[in-house]
């Protein structure tokens, strides 16, 4: 059983100075609000309800943490899985853009337990204007990058490998990139991106 199997809601907060002092490796996830990110999060971890969608896109405000236990100490946790704010909801009011711009680039920027970060971007949309904006502050971190063009299952396979190639060559910026095609309807790159978010939380050691 994968380790994202047994992530736990652990706490929702509304600012950086909320979450939990920094400890081991977290993986973070971000994308537009109606990316998928709610739903990526649940088939990756095989639960139904672990990360919510709310009815309205761009509702959900909180940073969203899931605890990974450790299986053989009681209590620890290996890493943590984490789900920012959606972004880029044409009805929200500008006040509240900037401030969701605010928690996503300190987080981005700062939270020193960041081992890994995950960019859902629909591949049918490519990459937006926004998401663009959002690899400006990833790309200076360093971090890696898995970028998951969901709703794969819209495209045929063709136009899949054609879109992840864009993608690759836009964001080619970021240093340490792996994009994707994912689908959880029809699950595709479920277990490619699993694998990666595993060695991001837990690296396997090589001979």
């Amino acid at each position: 059983m994968s380790i994202l199997h047994r992530a736990t809601f652990l706490t929702s907060a509304a600012r950086l100075d909320q979450l939990p002092e920094p400890g081991g490796p977290e993986v973070c996830f971000v994308g537009r609000s109606n990316a998928g990110k709610s739903t990526a999060i649940n088939v990756l971890t095989n639960q139904r309800r672990l990360a919510y969608s709310s009815k309205t896109p761009g509702r959900t405000r909180l940073i969203n943490m899931f605890g990974l236990p450790d299986p053989l100490e009681p209590g620890q946790h290996l890493g943590y899985l984490v789900d920012l704010p959606g972004y880029g909801y044409a009805s929200v009011a500008r006040d509240a853009k900037q401030q969701w711009a605010d928690i996503l680039g300190d987080y981005l920027r700062h939270r020193s337990s960041l081992a890994g970060i995950v960019l859902l971007i629909d591949i049918r949309r490519g990459v937006t204007d926004l998401d663009r904006r959002l690899t400006d502050w990833i790309a200076p971190t360093g971090k890696g990058v898995m970028a998951l063009l969901t709703k794969a299952d819209k495209l045929p396979f063709g136009q899949r490998k054609t879109a992840v190639f864009a993608v690759t060559k836009q964001l080619a910026d970021i240093g340490s990139l792996m994009a994707l095609p994912f689908s959880a309807t029809a699950r595709i790159g479920i277990e490619e991106a699993t694998d990666q978010i595993e060695n991001w939380i837990s690296p396997k050691v090589v001979p």
